[in-house]
């Protein structure tokens, strides 16, 4: 039981079970942010533009409230939550492009880091590599008067 949690204590204090509550909390509140705009902003400016007076003006009843005879709901409405359904539609298209684009994001930080990773490893191999001497004036010189000997 004990080697149990000391490696429960090690996965615990790794870097990504961190790195993911982190994610977790701040995604949490990136939702609310979402959800305030969606809210608060697209779905009046929508309720504008159908000229409802809010967003519940947008849902349908199917059937009404039942009352009896001292006002008590008896049987509740049946609605369709059009202007509800909506929000939770942009309020997911919202987030799904702040995902997008931050993936994108890291995917071109991680292409160019791997690009200038491989640069480096090139370079490095090519100063590696020994160079062959290169030959001088007068070498090539024997060389040419060795050939023409050669061929008289």
């Amino acid at each position: 039981m004990k080697k149990f949690f000391e490696e429960f204590k090690t996965f615990i204090t790794k870097g990504n079970v961190m790195d993911m509550a982190i994610g977790v909390i701040v995604g949490g509140a990136f939702g609310a942010i979402t959800s305030s705009l969606v809210s608060n902003v697209i779905t009046p400016l929508l309720a504008f533009l159908f000229g409802a007076p809010n967003t519940d003006a947008l849902n349908i009843t199917l059937r009404a409230a039942e009352l009896d005879a001292s006002g008590e709901v008896v049987k509740e409405a049946l609605v369709l939550g059009l202007g509800t359904f909506v929000g939770a539609i942009l309020n997911f298209l919202i987030i799904a492009l702040v995902l997008f684009s931050v993936v994108k994001a890291i995917n071109k930080a991680r292409a160019l880091a791997e690009a200038r990773k491989k640069a480096e490893e090139e370079a490095a191999a090519a100063a590696a590599e020994p160079e062959e001497p290169k030959p001088t004036a007068e070498d090539l010189l024997g060389a040419i008067l060795e050939e023409l000997k050669a061929k008289k």
